[in-house]
């Protein structure tokens, strides 16, 4: 029922489920309490003092740590650079050697130089490039420096003239070469130095940052001691009502999805506000605040929800009875509506029953008497039509024996046709009203389809159809009755091999499943516990349209030329006493599969 005062709006997207509030239990008109709690105050106060304090603190920390990292950085950036300095002099200075040498070494032995020695000037300029970043870096401050770079620069001159060079280049670049390994080990016993004191400055930084935070957590542990107590009385008072609210909307959710149906809070808006695991099953893109209207399912599903909710209801309203088509087959939902007030506007609670079963036994239930009915008047007509039709052939027999015209032959051998055509008739009603009982004996299901395919070698002879077998298991054993199952194979067979073209390959294929395998649904029967015998026979002939589909188990319906229509409706009469199913799968010009399902 729903509740008639105008309640306080809360805020958007909080759906409020109401009950019916009585005299002793409505809620009084009194003024409304403040919205911040005045135990939250000392709280909030001392919260944010020790988020400031630990804002000065992170700062204070960051920044130390930044010129802590800067100064190990600047005292890097000094060694790398001398050692870069050093090691591209050492590449220059080898590179004038050598070509000092190579000069030297083509006058010794007399060959023929350029007027201009370019390689030599190139090598020389590069070592006298270097010299002026030498004098404005931190390497003019390391010990005898002052004598390498007067060396250098007397080597560089001893290289220009080659007689100098013969006399006193070797000497000269031993020299200079013993002071760059000199410096380089100097510069070398530098890095040991930098790594202490950048771990210095670490330790240093280490210390205050922790003095800082010990500082902090005993800020923080006054503050929580002193908005404790405030807090743990009004603690006291509200756990024992937030508690049996707790419980009761544990109760009311669990509750709501444990439920079979599907149940779902709708707004005037038509947005879903909320639901249970059931409704979010069936409508699988659904979501808490979308519309019912958005693409939340299938077309069908769609309607369904705009149906039931296109108008407002006051009492509780059924919506009638939908269809759905579902992953694992057709599933009937009888629709309810109730109303409910969400944020202060009338909304809907929808509830979808699954009555399918109910459905498919209703169903069973009209065809058992429908057949029941049509059988027991199908065989009273046979019976009226078996005596005379009797009567009929033996005439017939008499006439044949005192004519001589072949016109007459041709005309008795019509009559008998059609007498042939109608006993067959007569024997198939007969068949099929009859009631009909099992004799289970052990079988192999191997030898019975095989067994089948020998009794229709006539039709495979003359269509030329091959029959392509495919059994998983090399023997499924069960109790079942061989005789009726032959009968429904060899109609099966028949139908497929009457509906292939010349030469159009029938298959036949035979697995062993488990019942947890087998998530499908089909039209009627249930399996008991265990493994069942699923055959499959498919054909790639004119296949049935949809409209033939819905009725192909009905009694005298068929759609050939020449039929009863019996065979199928004996067929499913055959499996239903067996436990099993069958169902079919087919498309006008692409062949049809017939599905059947026997337990063992």
């Amino acid at each position: 029922m729903l509740r008639r005062s105008k309640p306080n709006r809360p805020d958007e997207g909080q759906v409020v489920y109401r009950r019916l509030a009585t005299e002793t239990t409505a809620r009084p008109s009194g003024p409304k309490e403040p919205r911040l709690d005045p135990a939250l105050l000392p709280l909030v106060a001392g919260f944010a003092l020790v988020l400031l304090l630990i804002l000065v603190l992170g700062n204070l920390s960051i920044r130390r740590i930044e010129d802590t990292s800067r100064e190990a950085l600047n005292l890097g950036e000094t060694y790398a650079a001398k050692s870069k300095i050093l090691l591209e002099l050492r590449v220059a200075l080898t590179r004038l050697d050598n070509e000092a040498r190579d000069r030297m070494g083509k006058e010794a032995r007399r060959e023929i130089r350029p007027p201009f020695d370019m390689r030599l000037d190139t090598a020389r300029n590069g070592v006298a490039n270097i010299l002026p970043q030498l004098d404005h870096l931190p390497l003019n401050e390391l010990p005898h420096w002052k004598t390498f770079r007067d060396d250098l620069a007397a080597y560089l001159e001893l290289t220009k003239d080659n007689t100098k060079y013969t006399l006193g280049g070797f000497e000269q670049f031993h020299k200079v070469d013993a002071e760059l390994d000199n410096l380089g080990t100097e510069v070398a016993k530098e890095q040991v130095q930098i790594f202490q004191k950048a771990e210095a400055l670490q330790l240093s930084a280490t210390r205050t940052i922790r003095l800082w935070n010990v500082f902090a957590l005993l800020a923080g542990l006054a503050v929580a001691v002193a908005t404790t107590w405030q807090v743990q009385r009004r603690f006291r008072q509200t756990r024992q009502s937030t508690e049996a609210a707790r419980r009761e909307r544990e109760f009311s959710n669990q509750m709501l999805e444990g439920m079979v149906s599907a149940i779902a809070a709708v707004d005037r808006q038509d947005r879903i506000r909320s639901a249970n695991t059931a409704f979010m099953r069936i409508f699988p893109r659904a979501a808490i605040g979308s519309s019912i209207h958005d693409q939340i399912a299938s077309p069908e599903a769609v309607k369904l929800l705009e149906a039931a909710t296109a108008s407002h209801v006051e009492v509780s309203t059924y919506r009638g009875r939908w269809n759905l088509e579902q992953e694992d087959g057709v599933v009937n939902y009888d629709v309810y509506s109730s109303p409910l007030e969400i944020d202060g506007e009338h909304g809907q609670i929808l509830t979808l029953v699954d009555v399918t079963e109910a459905t498919k036994a209703e169903a069973a239930l009209r065809r058992s008497e429908s057949l029941a009915a049509v059988g027991s008047a199908a065989a009273q007509l046979a019976h009226e039509i078996k005596n005379p039709l009797g009567s009929i052939r033996l005439g017939v027999e008499m006439l044949r024996q005192y004519t001589s015209s072949d016109e007459a032959e041709k005309t008795i051998s019509l009559v008998e046709r059609g007498i042939h055509h109608l006993n067959k008739l007569v024997v198939d009603v007969t068949q099929f009203s009859r009631r009909r009982e099992l004799d289970l004996a052990p079988a192999d299901l191997q030898e019975v389809i095989e067994s089948s395919i020998e009794l229709v070698a006539d039709r495979v002879r003359d269509k030329e159809t091959p029959i392509e077998t495919k059994f998983d298991a090399p023997s499924i054993q069960g109790k079942w009755d061989s005789e009726q199952l032959r009968e429904v194979f060899v109609n099966l067979l028949a139908n497929a091999i009457d509906a292939s073209e010349p030469r159009s390959p029938v298959e036949v294929s035979v697995e062993l499943v488990a019942n947890e395998s087998g998530a499908r649904r089909f039209e009627a029967g249930s399996f008991s516990n265990g493994e069942r015998a699923r055959i499959v026979i498919t054909d790639h002939g004119s296949g049935i349209d949809q409209k033939a589909q819905s009725r192909l188990f009905e009694p005298f319906f068929t759609t050939k030329k020449r039929g009863t229509g019996l065979g199928l409706s004996i067929v499913r009469q055959i499996i239903d006493l067996h436990g099993g199913n069958i169902e079919v799968q087919s498309q006008p010009k692409k062949g049809t599969m017939f599905r059947i399902e026997l337990p063992l």
